[in-house]
């Protein structure tokens, strides 16, 4: 299938941002977006990138009520060179179809979905910020569409996708922030969503993340839901702990998102012969690390910050400061590693960012 071009007419335009400053983060997109939709006797088709703007639904599309949706997010950037890049896009697009399967949606095709991403991108690449850490954030989505009160899987399906400049995520510089672990609350379980990236994992975190919010932290860092007593995630972010010189992190078991910020983390630890471990790590072991002065470091990771340092641990009233409650030199070597590929100012080992233009 070929991607077909509509641009929009110039009393469409939306006026792009001048001030990377006072980009903020998921409020702002640019003038186009792709769509393409999905029936049982025609499979995905149409695929065609279009003006922006609003979509029509039927206030029985099953999307609304039984929460059948599935979505990405990755960025594109804008280097010092003037190039456009894309950072292991296909590897979002393999992730989304591990979503779909999930929620018994019918998979697309890669190949389509990165071209589409391309020419969309390119199309409205003046959009894309200049400023160090800014991007162009991508969000490709898949809802039900039927228009049918009744628990199944849908029969129709829109795909989408939209983007949109985002500025830097540390505006005021590399700082750490504190997390809290919830001993009430639970994120997934295993054989259940958790490692599919769709909204009610989202929707369920909100609960948690005021009470977090309300506590003075940050993010949650989210228990195991049987036993509550192994650490899982952090909010939006996967979460690794330096302990006597190894980094762990949890494994992939079906309760947690397969990151491909956490897999981009675990393999440069290993190109770099620090060594990892992927276990269950209970939140009594890393505090007990944590008073022998043996928990060096603690960060989180994923697409929106890359890499999160954390200087402060709170679980049931007590609160642990992760060394000396400054950014750690691994979580910075991580960030600005990874922060040079995306922009292609640095090595990159693994051929992770292509640039498209």
């Amino acid at each position: 299938m070929e991607v077909q071009i509509t641009p929009c007419r110039e009393d469409q335009r939306k006026p792009i941002p001048t001030d990377d400053s006072q980009l903020g983060f998921g409020r702002i997109f640019t003038d186009h977006m792709f769509r393409m939709s999905y029936e049982p006797e025609r499979g995905w088709h149409d695929p065609r990138i279009v003006p922006f703007g609003p979509l029509s639904l039927s206030p029985a599309s099953m999307v609304l009520h039984y929460g059948q949706e599935v979505f990405e997010g990755l960025k594109a950037y804008r280097g010092r060179d003037g190039g456009v890049r894309l950072f292991r896009h296909r590897d979002n697009f393999e992730r989304l179809n591990r979503s779909c399967e999930r929620l018994v949606i019918p998979p697309l095709d890669v190949d389509l979905m990165v071209e589409a991403t391309r020419k969309l991108v390119l199309l409205d690449r003046e959009w894309i910020p200049g400023s160090p850490g800014c991007s162009l954030y991508i969000r490709p989505t898949v809802i039900a569409t039927d228009p049918y009160v009744g628990v199944a899987p849908s029969q129709t399906y829109l795909c989408f996708i939209i983007i949109g400049p985002v500025g830097a995520y540390y505006p005021e510089g590399f700082n750490p922030v504190g997390i809290w672990a919830s001993s009430e609350y639970v994120r997934a379980v295993r054989g259940g969503m958790g490692e599919a990236k769709t909204g009610g994992n989202y929707a369920g975190s909100l609960k948690a993340q005021m009470a977090a919010r309300e506590e003075g932290y940050a993010q949650v860092l989210w228990l195991d839901a049987l036993e509550r007593r192994y650490v899982e995630e952090v909010g939006t972010m996967n979460i690794f702990f330096k302990i006597d010189g190894e980094v762990v992190t949890s494994p992939l078991t079906g309760s947690i998102l397969p990151g491909i910020t956490r897999d981009s983390v675990l393999r440069l630890l290993a190109h770099w012969g620090i060594p990892t471990q992927e276990r269950r790590l209970s939140i009594d072991e890393i505090f007990e690390a944590g008073k022998e002065g043996a928990l060096e470091e603690v960060f989180g990771s994923g697409t929106a910050a890359i890499v999160t340092p954390v200087k402060e641990i709170a679980y049931k009233g007590d609160r642990l400061t992760v060394g000396d409650g400054s950014t750690g030199p691994l979580a910075r070597r991580l960030y600005e590693t990874i922060l040079a590929i995306q922009y292609g100012e640095g090595d990159d080992p693994f051929g992770w960012c292509e640039r498209i233009d």
